[in-house]
């Protein structure tokens, strides 16, 4: 079995490396860590190392280091441009994009989203967003923690798109399938899922003029929740970061 992963601020050099707070209490309440056991710890920036537990109390977990090593980002970096999904859906889709190991994931206000942020409701969804990512990075061994960007209208997703090396627009209508797609080694792959009502015409207009190119997955119509993720299984495959 993987040893547990707990997340530090910082994997500072020395010997011994002191958890403490939530993350200590689930060390040692939740997870019931006893001395001698073996766990990992990641600052969510790649650096990883593998430790043993040496002293246990409620608040404060001390580890005895074996190794430290930093992992690098691994290329293509992908980014998920997700349309707000509703109610626990979109808790869903961050986590399963975290675990199948996307890097980025944009919150985007699409034109069919039943879902929308308004106000400050923004700033509380990108990060209710970041603690399920950082849960879901947890559960899966990631040394990377992806990143949520700000909540991104329809025009500041087609500046992603102009920029990226790809960039893919989900779309039951395409002709190209996207496991015919070729897929750069390296730089920036946009994916973009639209809502249940899937994108609407003025946004694959948009997208397209600034370089989005339309695919489809299979036969079957996902939900905007899996879908990302079935298609990120799909580019990381073809792309070999799965190798």
């Amino acid at each position: 079995m993987t040893p547990p992963l707990f997340l530090v601020p910082d994997l500072e050099d020395g010997d011994t490396i002191v958890l403490t707070g939530a993350e200590a209490y689930h060390a040692a309440t939740v997870k019931r860590l006893a001395v001698g056991e073996p766990a990992l710890l990641a600052d969510g920036h790649g650096g990883l190392a593998e430790v043993q537990v040496s002293r246990v109390g409620p608040d404060r977990v001390v580890f005895q280091v074996r190794s430290r090593r930093l992992l690098e980002r691994p290329e293509p970096r992908l980014v998920v441009v997700q349309a707000l999904p509703k109610g626990e859906r979109a808790e869903l889709a961050v986590e399963l994009l975290t675990e199948l190991g996307v890097d980025e994931i944009v919150p985007w206000a699409a034109d069919r989203a039943i879902s929308q942020w308004k106000g400050d409701r923004a700033a509380k969804g990108v990060a209710k967003w970041q603690r399920v990512a950082q849960a879901a990075a947890k559960q899966s061994r990631r040394a990377w923690i992806p990143a949520i960007s700000a909540l991104a209208g329809s025009a500041e997703v087609a500046g992603r798109i102009s920029a990226a090396r790809l960039a893919l627009l989900l779309y039951s209508g395409a002709d190209q399938p996207l496991t015919q797609t070729a897929v750069p080694a390296v730089g920036e792959v946009v994916l973009v899922v639209g809502p249940e009502g899937g994108l609407s015409p003025a946004e694959l207009a948009l997208f397209g003029e600034h370089g989005g190119r339309p695919v489809r997955l299979g036969a079957e119509v996902l939900r905007t929740s899996t879908a990302g993720a079935a298609a990120l299984a799909v580019l990381s495959a073809t792309a070999g970061r799965w190798g």
